[in-house]
C-alpha cells in the first residue's frame, strides 16, 4: 500500500486538465503512441467539441521513480463544470491528494475555488501547478501570488508546467509520490469500499467503480451494496488501464472495477459503500446522498407516432448517464412525452445533443423550470415540478422556491454591470471581496428560477467574457409564485404555462404575447393572446383576421348591397371564431426559451 497514491486533478473548465492529464499518460508511457491522441479520456465526440468533460474516467499509472521503486498512481478525472458538483466530490473522497491547476493566461476562477473547497473538506494535500506558462499572454507572477493568497503555501511549492508541450510533467510526477500520502487503512478489515463512478456497457451491463477504504475483494465473492440493500456476485474485478484490465483479486488502497450483470441503472449510486455479504463491514463510507434534479423541462417527440422509440431512447441514454430522472407526461398541445429531471442547464443541452446525435431523436423541449414547495391550507406539502401540478390557489398556503449561493469572479472595472444584473434577477448581495488588485469576489443568493434560462450568457455578455461563475444550492424560501397561463382564443395552452415570481408575471406575459403574435399565422378570423394569472388577465395581443374583399365584385351601385354582403361575412367570421382552432407551430414552444433575444 505505500507505493500507491491516488490523486485528481481539479481546475475551472478549460484551464487545461484533460491535455495535462494527456501528457501524464504520455511520460508514464501507459498509453502506446498509436493509441494517443487529444483528450484522449474523453471519449465521447461532444466532449471532444464542447471541450469538457461530461464523463469523468479513472485509469491506473505505472511510475518507476528515480530511487528505483515501482509506484502506482491511480488517477481518477472529475468532470469539469458546476453542474456535476456532487460526482465531483465523491471524486475526491476516493483521494488523498489533489492537482490544482490553474491557467497561467486567466488566473484563478470560480470553479477553482468550489472544487478547492471541496478538496479540503476531503482533507486532501494540494498541490498547486499553474499550466500553459509557454503561452504569449502567460502572467506567472501574478498568479503566483493570487495561489499564495487563497491557499497560503510557499512560492517554491508551485510548480510551474506545460501540459501541450510536456514542460515540468516529470516533478509534477515526483511532487504526486511525495508530496501525496499513500492509502490508510486496514487489509485485514471487513471490505469497505466507496463506488465513484458507473459506466454502462452494452455487453457487460453496468461497471462499476470503486476505491477500496478496508479490506479486499476477489473475484467471486457475493458482495452487497449497502444503500440499495442488494447482493450479487462479482463476476469480474480488476483494475483501470486505458481498458479493463481482469485481477483475481483488488486490494486494499487501490481503485477498481467491478462487473456483476446489473441492467438497471437505479440501483447503483455514485457514493453508495459495497461490502462483503457473508462478512459486512459494520460502517457506511459517509457523505452519500441521492443526486436531486435541479432543473426540469418537458421533452416530446416531434411526431407522436415516435413516442415509443424516444422511450427506448431515454432508457438507454439512463444506462449511460444515472442523473438523468424521467417520468410519463401528456400535453394537450404536444401529446405524450417525458417530464424530464436534469442537474441543471448544461446537463439539458447535453442530453438534448445526445438524443439528436446517438438516437436520430429530433425533439421539442418546454421551458425549463424548478421544483417547487406547495403547502395547502389543510398543511400538505406538494412538489411542483410543473405547472400543471400546481394546486388551485385558493387552497394555497404558501410557496417556498429554491435558491442558491452564486459565487462570481471578474475584473472590478465589471462591478456595476454584475450588481444590475444580479440584483435584476431578485439578488441578494451577500460579500464582495477583492482576491488581488485585478480579480473580485462577489457572492450573492439568488432564486434558482432566474438563473434558469439565460443568466450565464448574460453575465458573459456583460462582463466581456471575463466573469467566472459557480453555485451551490442553500435551500428552500417562502416565495410569491404565482401560474401564468397563455389563452388562445380563450383555451389554455398547458405547454406555454410558466410558474413565475408575481413581481415579473406581467412584463414576462408581454413579452410572450408579443413573441407569439409574430410567430402564430393569421387565420380568417381573429385570435386574441392573452397572459392570465387565474382570472385576471396581465397581457393581451391580438392577430387580426385574414380579410378577403367580399365588396369587390359591386361595381358602383347602392351602399346597401355593400354594406349586406359585409354583415353576412362578419356573421360568417363570428361563426368560424367560436369553432375555428388555432394551431400552434414548433418554433412558438422553442420562442420561450429565447424571450430576451
Amino acid at each position: 500500500m505505500k507505493n500507491i497514491r491516488n490523486f485528481c486533478i481539479i481546475a475551472h473548465i478549460d484551464h487545461g486538465k484533460s491535455t495535462l492529464a494527456d501528457r501524464l499518460l504520455q511520460v508514464t508511457n501507459t498509453i502506446s503512441e498509436r493509441d494517443m491522441m487529444d483528450q484522449v479520456l474523453d471519449d465521447m465526440d461532444l466532449e471532444r467539441e464542447k471541450g469538457i468533460t461530461i464523463k469523468s474516467h479513472a485509469i491506473q499509472i505505472d511510475y518507476k521513480h528515480e530511487d528505483g521503486i515501482d509506484y502506482t498512481l491511480n488517477l481518477i478525472d472529475t468532470p469539469g463544470h458546476v453542474d456535476f458538483s456532487y460526482e465531483v466530490s465523491r471524486a475526491l473522497a476516493a483521494c488523498e491528494g489533489a492537482l490544482l491547476l490553474v491557467d497561467a493566461t486567466q488566473g484563478i476562477q470560480a470553479q477553482t475555488i468550489s472544487n478547492l473547497y471541496l478538496a479540503i473538506e476531503n482533507d486532501l494535500e494540494i498541490i498547486p501547478v499553474i499550466n500553459k506558462i509557454d503561452m504569449d499572454g502567460a502572467m506567472i507572477e501574478e498568479v503566483k501570488d493570487q495561489i499564495i493568497e487563497l491557499i497560503g503555501c510557499k512560492p517554491e511549492d508551485i510548480l510551474l508546467a506545460s501540459g501541450r508541450t510536456g514542460i515540468g510533467v516529470d516533478g509534477i510526477l515526483d511532487a504526486i509520490v511525495n508530496k501525496i500520502p499513500s492509502p490508510t487503512g486496514d487489509p485485514d478489515a471487513p471490505l469497505q469500499a466507496l463506488i465513484f463512478d458507473s459506466v454502462f456497457n452494452s455487453f457487460r451491463g453496468i461497471i462499476v467503480y470503486y476505491r477500496i477504504k478496508n479490506g479486499s475483494i476477489k473475484q467471486g465473492d457475493k458482495v452487497k451494496f449497502v444503500s440499495t440493500d442488494q447482493e450479487y456476485q462479482a463476476d469480474e474485478i480488476g483494475i483501470l488501464k486505458l481498458k479493463m484490465s481482469p485481477k483475481k483479486d483488488v486490494k486494499c488502497g487501490d481503485v477498481g472495477y467491478i462487473i456483476t450483470g446489473i441492467k438497471v441503472a437505479k440501483e447503483v449510486h455514485v457514493g453508495d459503500t459495497i461490502t462483503l455479504a457473508n462478512n459486512p463491514h459494520p460502517a457506511m463510507i459517509q457523505g452519500f446522498e441521492v443526486v436531486k434534479p435541479m432543473v426540469f423541462a418537458g421533452i416530446f417527440p416531434i411526431n407522436t407516432d415516435e413516442f415509443e422509440e424516444l422511450r427506448d431512447c431515454m432508457d438507454k441514454l439512463q444506462l449511460n448517464d444515472a442523473s438523468l430522472t424521467y417520468e410519463l407526461e401528456t400535453s394537450q398541445a404536444l401529446g405524450f412525452g417525458f417530464r424530464c429531471g436534469f442537474l441543471g442547464m448544461l446537463h439539458m443541452e447535453i442530453i438534448q445533443e445526445r438524443l439528436e446525435r446517438e438516437f436520430n431523436q429530433t425533439v421539442i423541449t418546454t421551458v425549463p423550470n424548478v421544483s417547487f414547495i406547495a403547502y395547502t391550507t389543510k398543511g400538505d406539502k406538494v412538489i411542483v415540478n410543473n405547472p400543471t401540478e400546481m394546486p388551485d390557489p385558493v387552497r394555497i398556503d404558501r410557496i417556498e422556491e429554491p435558491f442558491i449561493r452564486a459565487q462570481i469572479i471578474s475584473k472590478p472595472e465589471y462591478i456595476g454591470n454584475i450588481m444590475t444584473l444580479c440584483l435584476g434577477k431578485r439578488g441578494i448581495l451577500i460579500n464582495q471581496s477583492y482576491l488581488t488588485t485585478t480579480r473580485v469576489e462577489l457572492t450573492f443568493e439568488i432564486p434558482l428560477t432566474e438563473i434558469v434560462f439565460d443568466f450565464y450568457d448574460k453575465l458573459k455578455s456583460q462582463t466581456r467574457g471575463y466573469a467566472s461563475f459557480d453555485y451551490s444550492p442553500i435551500g428552500y424560501r417562502d416565495s410569491d409564485i404565482v401560474k401564468m397561463d397563455i389563452l388562445l382564443n380563450n383555451e389554455k395552452v398547458d405547454a406555454l404555462s410558466a410558474l413565475i415570481h408575481r413581481a415579473r408575471a406581467q412584463e414576462f406575459g408581454r413579452k410572450l404575447c408579443d413573441k407569439l403574435k409574430e410567430l402564430l399565422p393569421r387565420q380568417q378570423f381573429q385570435i386574441a393572446i392573452q397572459a392570465a394569472i387565474g382570472a385576471k388577465i396581465v397581457a393581451r395581443s391580438n392577430i387580426s383576421a385574414m380579410r378577403k374583399d367580399v365588396t369587390a365584385k359591386c361595381y358602383g351601385g347602392d351602399i346597401s348591397r355593400k354594406r349586406k354582403l359585409l354583415e353576412k361575412q362578419k356573421e360568417g367570421k363570428k361563426r368560424m371564431r367560436q369553432i375555428g382552432n388555432v394551431e400552434v407551430p414548433q418554433e412558438a414552444f422553442l420562442a420561450v426559451l429565447k424571450l430576451d433575444e
